[in-house]
């Protein structure tokens, strides 16, 4: 690579990467999805995946799983086979990559949450999980000082989880992907046998998006943290689910977006927040204009 700098001299030297590559995820020998991700812990990417769809949530429904190839040809360890245990219903080939979760899937808000709600085997509005402000404020140094990919190339997002009452970091994973990192988390959690991760905290490295707060749900964890911004669905999510949503989580501040009771040590009399500045109202030319890309949220 050629660094410039206006007004300097240019200087080349190699340089580190992150890894992309597809990911065929099939089922019993049935392709379901591809991903673009960093190789590593696919066999956890694929457990997660499969638990951010409904389709298994238990250890004992992921039976195995195996990098394959056609016959003949080299096996470039970019397509996965997954065995599911004894009784567990495959995957319906209408759905194939199809599924409500990601953000293009063209359903409402609305019908999105109620789609998250009708396939989560967990709830999380009853965990009585609670996790102290100033451990939280932490959680961002601690993933980041695992992020060894991320140290070498400053291309990758990364996802952990954390126990909401000692602050132990039980597992962090790296990946091009955000969606991608918290599946391969999700993944390592039900192969470890502790799906619905009750008293944990996801924490990721980047926005809390919709699908990150339903791949959330859909483990069965409490709270979710992230270093930036959470969309407009992803807090409406939160709030209708129950679980504790953070955003803006750097030094020793953070936005909480629902269920903040469950934030121990903060500020018992926080001064009140003025109402967001309304939006122009729309003339009769800007009617047809498209939709909003902000929304307001009560405080």
């Amino acid at each position: 690579m050629t660094r410039l700098t206006v007004g300097g001299s240019p200087r080349s030297r190699a340089d580190f990467l992150a890894v992309e590559e597809p990911l065929e995820i099939r089922v019993a020998g049935r392709p379901l999805a591809v991903t673009m991700r960093t190789p590593g812990h696919d066999v956890e990417l694929a457990a997660g995946f499969l638990v951010s769809e409904g389709v298994i949530h238990a250890a004992e429904h992921f039976a195995a799983a195996i990098h394959c190839s056609a016959e003949g040809e080299e096996n470039t360890y970019n397509v996965l086979d997954v065995a599911l245990g004894q009784g567990v219903a495959p995957p319906d080939p209408s759905l194939e990559r199809s599924f409500y979760t990601t953000s293009s899937c063209g359903l409402c808000g609305k019908a999105s949450i109620e789609a998250v709600h009708t396939a989560s085997r967990f709830t999380v509005d009853a965990d009585d999980c609670s996790v102290d402000a100033e451990m939280l404020t932490g959680f961002p140094d601690a993933l980041r000082e695992q992020q060894a990919v991320f140290e070498r190339t400053g291309g990758l997002h990364a996802a952990g989880l954390f126990d909401a009452r000692t602050g132990e970091a039980l597992v962090v994973r790296e990946d091009v992907g955000r969606h991608n990192a918290v599946d391969k988390v999700v993944g390592w959690a039900l192969m470890q046998g502790r799906l619905p991760a009750h008293g944990t905290v996801l924490m990721v490295s980047g926005r809390a998006s919709f699908e990150l707060t339903q791949k959330a749900l859909m483990a069965g964890i409490p709270v979710l943290a992230a270093v930036s911004a959470p969309s407009s669905l992803a807090a409406e999510l939160a709030t209708e689910s129950g679980l504790t949503l953070v955003g803006f989580l750097r030094g020793d501040s953070m936005v909480v977006y629902s269920r903040a009771d469950r934030i121990r040590g903060g500020d018992p009399n926080p001064e009140p927040v003025s109402d967001p500045v309304s939006a122009p109202q729309l003339t009769q030319h800007d009617a047809a204009a498209p939709r909003p890309v902000e929304k307001a949220v009560a405080s």
